[in-house]
């Protein structure tokens, strides 16, 4: 007889039943929808958030938002939007874009223009042993603060080019990554960079095949889902026979996408392709040099440390007969080894100021 078995008209035994060893007879009860009281909470207590009324929710979604004007409390809203589709289309509508509100609360914020009235200031910090650059949004006037992650990037060279992958995980930083959101390609020279913008997957978009991957390095990767790689910008180093060590002249033409209204939901990716973009030519704007000094100068207005050769502004050209006015759309500078600041508005977005600074770093110019 079994060891496990015993018979109704078997003596009970003193000594306790030993297990058998590597046995697989464990019998589990089955906990039924039926039987179950517990089954289906999950699916309840979701159609009860979702079931409130519209004016209630967005009463308080308004209120949630009014709340956390900074991060880290900002992530309550993401929170929100986080319950069910009802709220994050609520959320959607209640969240002003950063054009608005000079704010950034969802992913997609990172694409859409940055504010009108005042920049959005960050900060990127370089890491030289891997390649890898991180944006992040600064958090108060400091400039030493520990600031909310945005965006990350890691170079690698692929022949004679260099290549940036631009991510939006810290971890995923390789080319063809579920987080990647677009990427940085240089010419032989390293003088031109065009910048290209991995759109979000369209509806029915199909599996890549075993061969439809790319190369990042000597490693193969192949994304689960298409995606279209759209170019969106191209920065420009114009490169002086002189060997004098003078400022960089960068000229930049971007794509920049139209939108106003409200913040665009991050699983909306028909939004974000379908909006208009316009072309944008942005210039260097020119140092004067200080006689006393004995260098070139820039007012940064106390956001630049070190004096670098990557510091830069870039200012959109006047036409003629138009009254002179230069707006800083983007400025980058040093204020430690491996720390620089990255300030920017409209019409650029995070995306595309963190590319064009990047290219600061893959140039070839002195």
């Amino acid at each position: 007889m079994a060891p496990w078995r015993r018979s109704s008209s078997s003596a009970p035994s003193s000594r306790p039943a030993r297990r058998p060893a590597r046995t697989n007879a464990r019998v589990s009860p089955d906990v039924s929808s039926e039987l179950s009281p517990l089954a289906g909470e999950e699916g309840a207590g979701e159609e009860r958030w979702s079931a409130l009324v519209p004016d209630l929710l967005a009463d308080i979604l308004r209120r949630v938002e009014a709340g956390s004007e900074k991060w880290p409390p900002r992530r309550d809203v993401v929170a929100c939007a986080s319950v069910c589709r009802r709220w994050r289309d609520v959320a959607v509508a209640v969240v002003q874009p950063p054009l608005e509100s000079g704010k950034i609360t969802f992913p997609s914020s990172l694409k859409q223009p940055g504010p009108r009235d005042a920049p959005m200031q960050c900060f990127i910090k370089r890491n030289k042993k891997n390649s890898t650059f991180f944006l992040y949004l600064g958090l108060t006037q400091e400039l030493t603060d520990d600031g909310k992650f945005l965006l990350a990037a890691r170079r690698c060279r692929r022949g004679l080019h260099k290549e940036y992958a631009i991510t939006i995980n810290s971890d995923g930083l390789f080319h063809g990554s579920h987080s990647c959101v677009g990427n940085l390609k240089s010419n032989f020279t390293g003088t031109k960079f065009t910048i290209h913008d991995w759109q979000p997957p369209y509806e029915g978009a199909k599996a890549f095949s075993s061969r439809s991957g790319c190369w990042f390095g000597n490693k193969h990767r192949c994304p689960l889902v298409s995606t279209g790689d759209v170019e969106v910008g191209e920065v420009s180093y114009k490169y002086s026979l002189l060997r004098s060590r003078g400022p960089r002249r960068m000229s930049c033409s971007v794509q920049c996408p139209v939108l106003e209204g409200t913040a665009v939901d991050p699983q909306d990716g028909k939004r974000l392709s379908n909006s208009i973009p316009s072309s944008l030519v942005l210039n260097s704007k020119v140092p004067s040099w200080h006689e006393h000094l004995q260098c070139w100068c820039l007012n940064f207005h106390g956001r630049v440390m070190v004096a670098s050769v990557k510091n830069f502004q870039l200012i959109a050209p006047v036409e003629p007969g138009e009254p002179s006015d230069e707006t800083v759309v983007l400025q980058f500078g040093k204020i430690d080894d491996d720390v620089f600041t990255m300030d920017y508005r409209q019409p650029l977005s995070a995306f595309q100021a963190f590319a064009i600074c990047l290219s600061n770093f893959g140039t070839k110019l002195a």
